[in-house]
């Protein structure tokens, strides 16, 4: 049986950012480059929303309490931005039906890693709801645009390789995105310990991070 620890791990940075770079290399190929952009900016503009509330949190204490919100989930909205896309894309030829439901399979798919976030213990439900809308917005919105363009030139077998190749992300080694995150709030904030969930205070010296620390 699969654990929710290993479905998880597919909204990783290590898998979720080889799939984006993969995005943009297909429209690349098909000399899309409106569409790059627009790919680009949306994705680049979503995560760094992500990171800007997490590192308001870490270094300021600055989130909603009440709602036990300290930060976007950052797995829930790549995985909300990236599947819907690359499903769209491969299925640009198909009828309209089986491109839409390629695109609510998608959107599924960040369901499904929202509900792994708080099996794990890694985030609150509002965390992954508005980490599932950031990244709903960013995907239905660039389907949207690119509905309006032209059908994308698709390269058969770049698609093949470059999904070969993101068979083997999620045994990658992770990138230590959420350690790379709180240096910067700290550094920005000048304080030599980051705010925590537990106490929304400072961290206690001597302190070392639990789950919802180590993994965005």
């Amino acid at each position: 049986m699969i654990s929710w620890t290993s479905i998880t791990s597919l909204g990783s940075f290590s898998v979720m950012a080889p799939a984006a770079a993969a995005i943009t290399a297909w429209l690349v190929l098909g000399r899309a480059w409106r569409l790059v952009a627009w790919w680009c900016a949306l994705f680049i503009g979503g995560m760094a929303l992500v990171v800007a509330t997490k590192i308001a949190f870490i270094g300021w204490g600055m989130g909603i309490r009440s709602l036990d919100f300290t930060g976007f989930s950052g797995h829930v909205m790549r995985a909300t931005a990236v599947a819907p896309v690359l499903l769209y894309l491969i299925l640009q030829s198909a009828p309209r039906l089986l491109r839409n439901m390629g695109v609510l399979a998608g959107l599924a798919f960040g369901v499904i890693i929202a509900v792994s976030r708080v099996e794990v213990h890694a985030h609150s439900v509002s965390e992954i709801i508005t980490g599932w809308v950031l990244g709903a917005l960013v995907s239905l919105s660039f389907i949207w645009i690119m509905s309006q363009t032209r059908k994308v030139e698709l390269h058969p077998w770049f698609i093949t390789l470059s999904l070969l190749a993101l068979l083997l992300t999620p045994y990658a080694e992770p990138t230590p995105t959420q350690r790379w995150i709180t240096n910067a709030a700290l550094n920005l904030s000048g304080h030599d310990r980051p705010y925590i969930r537990v106490t929304w205070r400072l961290a206690p010296v001597g302190w070392r991070p639990s789950v919802d620390e180590v993994d965005p």
